[in-house]
């Protein structure tokens, strides 16, 4: 039996924003209990050189949006990277979610062969088929940035166990 490239994406991009969100919802409820500024969290990193727990959340909603995008033939929506609220974060993914569910799974279906190139004209720049732009550097990507937001909140206190990372499943 084979899976289908929609039930490898956006079902797992779907948990895992979900997820994220919830564990967003319990850090502003965690400053706001221990009377810490929200925008201490949401500026904390694991180290110096690391992007800040708000640039992981948009650059996990910025991957889920694109991989999903690409395998279907779509342009990714662009959202402009201006988020300082754990609101305007929930925003982000709310319409990230929106916009990943209403792609209809024949798009992505049956794509495994779509050559999808990233970075296109850069030295970066680097082709892959469908299957593997998925599975090799979306997915990977994507759970990067999602765990290691979850890191930076766990690291600066805020009482969240794998239950959490994992969201409803």
């Amino acid at each position: 039996m084979t899976i289908s490239l929609h039930a490898a994406s956006v079902p797992v991009f779907s948990q895992m924003l979900n997820s994220l969100s919830d564990i967003l919802h319990k850090a502003e409820a965690h400053a706001a209990e221990k009377n810490i500024d929200p925008g201490v969290l949401l500026a904390a990193r694991l180290y110096p050189d690391m992007f800040p727990l708000v640039r992981q959340v948009q650059i996990a909603a910025d991957f889920s949006r694109g991989v999903s995008a690409r395998l279907a033939g779509l342009e990714p929506p662009v959202f402009e990277d201006d988020h300082r609220s754990f609101a305007d974060c929930q925003a982000l993914i709310r319409k990230t979610l929106d916009f990943i569910a209403a792609i209809e799974p024949a798009l992505i279906d049956g794509q495994e062969a779509r050559e999808i190139v990233t970075r296109p004209g850069t030295p970066k720049e680097k082709r892959f088929n469908g299957q593997s732009y998925l599975l090799g550097y979306g997915i990977p990507q994507f759970f990067f940035h999602v765990s290691t937001a979850y890191a930076i909140l766990r690291h600066n206190g805020v009482p969240l166990g794998k239950k959490d990372y994992m969201g409803t499943y």
